[in-house]
């Protein structure tokens, strides 16, 4: 009975041992462990979502400006220099691409269809330029619009 008494006070001042700062350190450990992968994710989807707001805008506007313009010569760089705004208003600057499509010639007839389509290639947060190959390094986002001239417009 005395070796199952000696097991009995070993086993107890094994339990009774304090852990003085190894429960903060596990914390420390395992937070970052989950804290860090959602901090990159938090970014990296407020940048394509910036980039959904951007296209958005950029195609909109582009159509916009086309369709109010004076005459077709004047129409392109209307649109084009709106969607500039429109991307550099969500730090894209000249990394957007607009493309332009008419239903018919010319453009700025009444009930003419303009088709525009904004687009843009977010790259992802600390993606070495080296790992493109293995992992997406960037994200396209691209948002359609279809402008109408207007049916009574004076040109």
């Amino acid at each position: 009975m005395t070796g199952l008494t000696q097991a009995g006070r070993r086993l107890r001042a094994r339990l009774s041992r304090r852990d003085d700062g190894r429960a903060i350190v596990e914390f420390l450990v395992v937070g970052l462990l989950v804290l860090l992968p959602l901090i990159y994710l938090v970014i990296a989807l407020a940048r394509v979502q910036a980039a959904a707001f951007a296209v958005s805008a950029a195609s909109r506007e582009a159509g916009r400006a086309f369709t109010t313009a004076a005459t077709d010569a004047e129409a392109q760089p209307r649109a084009l220099a709106a969607a500039a705004i429109s991307f550099q208003d969500y730090d894209f600057g000249t990394a957007g691409r607009v493309v332009i499509d008419c239903d018919g010639t010319p453009c700025l007839r009444p009930q003419g269809r303009v088709r525009i389509v904004a687009s843009v290639d977010v790259r992802l947060p600390l993606v070495p330029g080296f790992l493109a190959g293995a992992l997406p390094a960037s994200v396209p986002v691209s948002a359609t619009n279809v402008a109408t001239v207007d049916r009574f417009a004076d040109r």
